[in-house]
């Protein structure tokens, strides 16, 4: 359940962790930024793109901050509980020898690290892993407790309905092309129009919604019930992610390279910002899996600096995916899911290719929605768990586990945009996620550590960016964020 204190797991190297976190954060955003880029602009979408992925990585450092004094926290007061029972026993005890075999075994009782640390002037060490909720728990007041789970359900709640809309999206588009509808003569704009002929008299909005109620039937039920992305489906989906991507990019380039580039992207065009601000806040999004993916890092010495170099990696990888995109198709043929260009017989000639790319996104992230359930159903329960008390049978798995499937799966029924599905929940949910609750995690806990360890206390994972300008740089970005694109969006609604 999210927000409890878990096992660090198998201990891995800094350098799989920075595999790892890339992993993490290059995901089905990615898929979306290439028609982002090209509604914006692609001198705008680069700029934006670099400021935006800065602002993450300085969120970032003041997650792996408070992870330092969460758990400086936590071997403070397991230091004093063992204080205090040292001092229990000395006072009852008769006996100086049966004193030292009862400190004896009760140290042999105690964690290893408890052990091995008592006494130990570095607090700040990352050795237990504490999730972002249960940092809330120890920082943040009741009301930013409930605040905090409102923000990370609504991501998810995001998260899902942009994965219930790409995988029918992309069966049917696949469906749709094999059966001559949507042949290699046909433009690529054809794709647009959801009540052209599919299958007969059925038209291609009814096989979206028909793929839709099977990938309902298929894994929903998985919400009802505990489950875990083992480490072999987990190497298994990245292998297949990076085989699909490193396609594309060397497609595209072989087609820029042959003169049949179709794409003049303009410099700049500012209608294109909101989509192109949520896309890229949800590309960045990993905040709120830090814990469990840098805790495990063997060696935290130069913890920051992986990190960075991760950034850097990814904004290269997400400029050259983006940009052999825009230039090697029209900015109006650019279709939600970058995949399902190359789904076409004029671009890519062979079938097998084609059917591969064209359900990337059905295999990926059909492994990926029911983790996503379940997380997002503890977290329901965790918002409205009160202590010492426990759920009725029918609301634990039926109530929650319906909550959790139900509104996703409308949103998707609805419409298939993933550009603004990823835009909006990027741009509200994940502003709150991604700025908004770590700035306040690192301003509350400096307060804390200053309080309980005094000023002297050293924390070796502080962030880069310590000042408290950087705090209130990042609050006021995001809000100045959040009323552009409110703005933006009351605007468009108003001209249509």
């Amino acid at each position: 359940m999210a927000g409890e204190i878990t096992e660090t797991g198998e201990l891995y190297s800094p350098y799989v962790g920075l595999v790892y976190m890339f992993n993490l954060i290059v995901g089905t955003g990615a898929l979306t930024m290439p028609k982002a880029f090209a509604s914006a602009g692609w001198l705008v979408s680069l700029v934006l793109l670099v400021f935006l992925g800065f602002m993450s990585f300085v969120t970032t450092t003041f997650v792996v901050e408070a992870m330092a004094a969460a758990n400086a926290q936590l071997r403070w007061k397991r230091m004093e509980n063992h204080q205090e029972e040292d001092d229990d026993n000395s006072s009852t005890a008769s006996d100086s020898d049966s004193l030292l075999q009862d400190n004896y075994e009760r140290a042999e009782k105690r964690p290893i690290l408890s052990v091995q640390r008592h006494g130990s002037p570095n607090l700040f060490e990352i050795t237990d892993r504490v999730e972002m909720g249960q940092m809330a728990s120890m920082f943040f007041s009741k009301v930013g407790v409930n605040l905090f789970y409102i923000c990370i359900i609504v991501y998810l709640y995001g998260d899902l309905a942009i994965y219930a809309a790409a995988v029918p999206f992309s069966l049917m588009q696949v469906s749709c092309s094999a059966t001559g509808n949507d042949s290699c003569g046909v433009e690529a704009d054809t794709r647009y129009n959801d009540t052209a002929p599919c299958w007969g008299r059925l038209r291609r909005v009814d096989v979206y919604r028909i793929y839709l109620a099977v990938f309902t039937l298929l894994l929903g039920p998985f919400t009802f019930f505990d489950v875990q992305k083992t480490k072999y489906l987990q190497i298994l989906t990245s292998l297949m992610r990076w085989v699909a991507f490193s396609i594309m990019i060397v497609l595209a380039l072989v087609r820029i390279g042959r003169g049949h580039g179709e794409g003049h992207p303009p410099l700049a065009d500012l209608s294109g910002v909101r989509n192109l601000f949520g896309v890229c806040v949800y590309s960045f999004m990993c905040q709120h899996s830090l814990p469990s993916l840098l805790t495990p890092v063997s060696s935290k010495r130069h913890l920051t600096g992986l990190v960075l170099l991760d950034y850097v990696l990814i904004l290269a990888f997400y400029s050259l995916l983006s940009f052999t995109a825009i230039f090697c198709f029209r900015g109006d043929s650019l279709l939600d899911m970058y995949t399902l260009n190359f789904a076409r017989c004029d671009v890519v000639s062979v079938a097998a290719v084609r059917f591969f790319l064209g359900l990337f996104p059905v295999f990926t992230i059909s492994t990926n929605f029911p983790i996503i359930a379940v997380t997002l159903r503890n977290n329901w329960k965790t918002l409205f768990h009160r202590e010492g008390g426990t759920y009725p049978w029918v609301v634990d798995r039926v109530a929650f586990p319906t909550l959790t499937l139900v509104p996703p799966v409308l949103v998707a029924f609805c419409t298939h945009d993933l550009e603004s599905l990823v835009g909006i929940t990027g741009a509200y949910a994940g502003t709150g996620i991604q700025y908004v609750v770590p700035a306040c995690l690192v301003y509350l806990c400096r307060k804390d550590a200053r309080l309980a360890l005094g000023p002297r206390a050293a924390n070796r994972h502080r962030s880069p960016f310590h000042h408290s300008f950087w705090v209130g740089f990042v609050l006021l970005w995001a809000f100045s964020c959040f009323l552009f694109v409110t703005a933006n969006i009351v605007l468009s609604e108003t001209k249509a």
